[in-house]
């Protein structure tokens, strides 16, 4: 396989080659293509879809992605869930910290280190932690896109469309239906997935915001062409449906030489965005802090939401700087990539997570209050050193048995809001 090689760009139509002439000079589908390839189009979206919308792209490959053995139910262990009901889902918020990493003796991929920890109809929320590459396993996703969010170590991924590294403050979106493989150069490895069933994700409009600001598409790299001409006995899995599934294959699946179109995958480097927010007065909504969202068919609101909280300046003069107490009909599902976050003084740790659901009363616990209450706000608060994220949706997230059951969950996580005093009187304006 060729090195990592990178296009800029976010939606665009691109066309790329490992091999010179690769791609036919005419027409999509030749009667003969170059090099003996085979034509493939890999669709994401509805051949009717607008344009602007569209996603598909043509693949020129060594076979087709029909050359392999049928599908079986596959064996590995079921912690990747689309199903939410197991349990009753409580009221209340919600956290958890890192799930530990597989122990020396445990062979653990990517595939393997995926956990469940909840979603509804827009989306499923996972966490991985594993220490093992895929070797001879390949991977791809029929029920949906995959936001990948490393928080340690790093992550190899070879596609059909060339090789993605991406590491700790960047992610990587694999769209429905590619096929990949994850190999982790740093060893042991750790981080969050949200698997987006709706509509692909895509850069938000900037309205008053004007030209910049937010995420800039130039940003966005999606690899050039790279292929893999092996042969042996590798393993075929597939998400579909809700299920895993697994097929013998007698070659590699990442085995196309040109590619073309609009329908990639692509990574972005988080501390590339910027943050947009108030210099007068007022602590600002998070929807400021969007990277990407996933439209639904109602005018502004979304299936699911992607937010970045990352390194900025508060200036806001007379204000409660840290995130206000409030309950939303949003489901809000956060973790934490790098150092710390601003609106909790302790107890969210890089790896961990949070669940605020629907209409549950949040906010900075008692520490973050006292200190921000007391803060000289006629200077700036510099917010360096952190990278929290968030995955956002307009209902509520469901949870499955093991977020509620895990020796992770921490069951007190409501004391740090109990020591919140009360400060009334009536008395005293």
């Amino acid at each position: 396989m060729n090195d990592q090689r990178y296009m800029p760009g976010f939606g665009n139509e691109f066309s790329t080659e490992a091999l010179p002439g690769a791609l036919p000079v005419r027409g999509n589908s030749p009667q003969k293509a170059p090099y003996g390839l085979y034509a493939e189009q890999l669709s994401g979206t509805a051949f009717t879809a607008p344009r602007h919308a569209n996603r598909r792209s043509w693949l020129y490959r060594i076979r087709p992605a029909a050359v392999q053995e049928p599908y079986e139910p596959s064996d590995i262990a079921p912690r990747w869930l689309s199903h939410f009901d197991e349990v009753p889902t409580p009221p209340n918020p919600l956290r958890w910290d890192p799930l530990p990493l597989p122990g020396p003796s445990a062979e653990v991929d990517f595939i393997d280190g995926m956990t469940t920890f909840g979603g509804n109809a827009g989306c499923g929320i996972h966490l991985y932690a594993a220490n093992q590459s895929m070797t001879t396993r390949y991977f791809h996703n029929a029920d949906g896109e995959l936001l990948i969010v490393p928080q340690q170590g790093r992550l190899h991924i070879a596609t059909e469309f060339g090789v993605i590294d991406v590491e700790p403050q960047e992610i990587a979106v694999i769209p429905r239906g590619v096929r990949f493989h994850v190999d982790l150069p740093d060893g042991a490895a750790r981080g969050y997935v949200c698997e987006n069933y709706g509509a692909h994700l895509r850069l938000p409009d900037l309205g008053v915001i004007g030209s910049n600001g937010l995420a800039h598409p130039r940003d966005f790299l999606t690899p050039v062409a790279a292929y893999e001409d092996q042969e042996g006995h590798f393993e075929m899995v597939a998400k579909f449906q809700g299920r895993l599934w697994r097929a013998p294959i007698g070659h590699s699946p990442l085995d196309v030489v040109a590619w073309q179109g609009s329908g990639a995958p692509y990574k972005y480097d988080l501390r590339k965005f910027n943050a947009i927010g108030s210099i007068t007065w007022d602590h600002p909504d998070p929807s400021i802090f969007l990277v990407l969202h996933a439209p639904s068919s109602t005018p502004g609101v979304d299936t699911l939401d992607f937010v970045a909280f990352a390194p900025r300046v508060l200036a806001m003069q007379d204000t409660f700087r840290p995130p206000w107490f409030h309950r939303n009909i949003a489901g809000e599902f956060m973790g934490l990539v790098h150092g710390a976050y601003d609106a909790k003084a302790e107890g969210f740790l890089p790896g961990g997570a949070s669940l605020h659901n629907t209409m549950i009363g949040h906010g900075p616990d008692a520490g973050t209050f006292e200190k921000a209450s007391a803060h000289d706000t006629s200077k700036p608060d510099y917010i360096k050193d952190t990278m929290a994220i968030m995955f956002e949706t307009p209902v509520a997230i469901e949870t499955t048995r093991f977020a509620l059951e895990s020796p992770q969950r921490q069951r007190n996580y409501h004391q740090c809001w109990m020591g919140i005093q009360k400060h009334f009187d009536s008395s005293q304006r």
